[in-house]
């Protein structure tokens, strides 16, 4: 079920209703009442696919009760590998299995051996790659002691398939939401209000950003070699701006949905294009992800705790593999390789942690020095979105040619004059809400309520004007 659709529309409002007439002040129903909404709302694209959230939750729900019940190292050890090697398994699985069946076989026709195989139809399930790392962090925290397993199957289950963000995220950690299906759960207007405000700018994002970027990026991705440079440049711009509508746009929708239930999820993006260096950009772009194998892979081995080449490797092994959750693809996993080596200079150069502070945090505008480092920070990333985007490597590496070829300095023959416009609003308000959990969380509450709701009204106008019919998210296919 999409967020942009008609469906979402009817399926929310009735969900919220039931949740707080039918449970009020009565936990255990509340949260039966979320296990069922999340179940239909996945169901709603294939239920045959519900058997693997439900699998994975009552493995990771045994093992949490198991690790629970034992002090023994050799057995939480095997515990914990269970965990592992089940929801690895179904993602390695259903997302990568014909990669390394092609990959296997391209390797051994290299030295000459021809190898007769055909790869599987498989159909990726919508957000495997999110559910199983949720689920994932609770069994590694139980194993290593940072919270107590939960005998209560029904929250527990809540938890894995909170339908909210069960799709593409935030990737929630067991230790911050699990406890929340734990408490009661008392309605507040002026949470839910806020909801309502996030989803609203969320939904903004989506249909008249990402949805109409999309249009130009898929034109001159599809036809590139009949582009000059400079179209080229603006498709991969373009791209940029889509993919950040996108997917925050769906984290805003997902975290104020949340919050009409009650519930408090992690802020996913803080502006990362407002970011100086890569380093403050993969501190605000995908958080709930980058902290997700800060903590559990880059951290385990060793972090920027070790000597220099295994600071290095580290640096790598958390890009590539980052790069590689993405998609089956060697693009992805050169998007991953290409940010560690923009990455190491700062981090080897230890300035990694230089811009901790929002930009221009006392002042209205940045300084001519933050406007540069903005401006570089975005073309680096955007050269490697290049890569994301891409059909594959040879598709990449064409396109960048283009790009730096002498038709850079021609006239773009494709330059959509009112999707700038919209684009330059679009970074007026983000700007101004630079400080917030996102744009408008406190944007005109301190004027004239019809100026308010004036620019609420705006923003659903845009959306009737510019909307295209139920466009999926991007992130769905990861």
């Amino acid at each position: 079920m999409l967020f942009n659709s008609i469906d979402f529309a009817i399926f929310l409002p009735i969900v919220f209703g039931i949740y707080w007439l039918a449970g009020k002040k009565r936990i255990r129903l509340q949260n039966i009442i979320v296990l069922v909404a999340s179940y239909v709302f996945y169901g709603w694209w294939d239920w045959r696919f519900l058997s693997l959230i439900i699998f994975s939750t009552l493995v990771d729900y045994v093992v949490g009760i198991s690790l629970g019940r034992t002090d023994n190292i050799r057995k939480r050890k095997w515990l914990l590998l269970t965990s592992v090697l089940v929801n690895i398994g179904f993602l390695g699985f259903f997302k990568y299995f014909n990669f390394f069946l092609d990959n296997f076989v391209q390797a051994f026709s290299f030295f000459g051996y021809e190898i007769s195989s055909s790869g599987l139809n498989i159909v990726l399930p919508v957000g495997i790659s999110f559910y199983t790392f949720q689920t994932l962090s609770y069994s590694i925290d139980v194993y290593r002691k940072k919270m107590k397993p939960t005998k209560d199957l029904i929250a527990f289950a809540s938890f894995v398939s909170f339908f909210p963000q069960l799709v593409a995220g935030p990737i929630e950690r067991a230790t911050q939401l699990l406890p929340q299906f734990t408490r009661e759960r008392n309605f507040n207007p002026y949470k839910a209000a806020d909801g309502l405000r996030q989803i609203l700018w969320g939904l903004f994002k989506k249909i008249v950003i990402a949805d109409n970027c999309a249009y130009y990026v898929n034109i001159i991705f599809q036809s590139s070699d009949s582009y000059q440079g400079s179209t080229l440049v603006v498709g991969a711009v373009l791209f940029a701006f889509q993919i950040y509508g996108d997917f925050s746009g769906y984290s805003d929708i997902a975290i104020g949905t949340s919050r009409l239930f009650g519930f408090n999820l992690m802020q996913n993006f803080a502006f990362p294009y407002f970011s100086r260096d890569i380093a403050e950009f993969w501190r605000r772009w995908h958080i709930s992800l980058s902290t997700w194998f800060r903590d559990y892979v880059y951290i385990p081995l060793g972090g920027s705790r070790v000597g220099r080449p295994k600071v290095i490797r580290n640096i790598f092994i958390i890009f590539i593999i980052s790069g590689f959750w993405h998609g089956a693809n060697w693009t992805f996993i050169v998007w991953g390789g290409l940010n560690a080596l923009y990455f190491l200079p700062l981090l080897l150069l230890q300035k990694n942690r230089a811009n901790l502070e929002v930009v221009a945090s006392n002042s209205s505008f940045p300084s001519v020095k933050e406007v540069f480092e903005i401006l570089l920070t975005f073309g680096l990333t955007t050269i490697a979105w290049v890569f994301f985007r891409a059909e594959d490597l040879s598709h990449a590496m064409t396109y960048l040619g283009g790009i730096f070829s002498t038709s850079l300095l021609s006239v773009p023959e494709i330059h959509p004059l009112f999707l700038f416009l919209l684009i330059i609003f679009f970074l007026f308000i983000e700007w101004t809400g630079r400080r917030q959990l996102y744009a408008i969380e406190n944007f005109a509450l301190n004027k004239l309520l019809v100026f308010r709701w004036g620019f609420y009204y705006a923003l659903i106008v845009l959306m009737l004007i510019y909307g295209i019919e139920d466009q999926e998210f991007i992130y769905f296919q990861f």
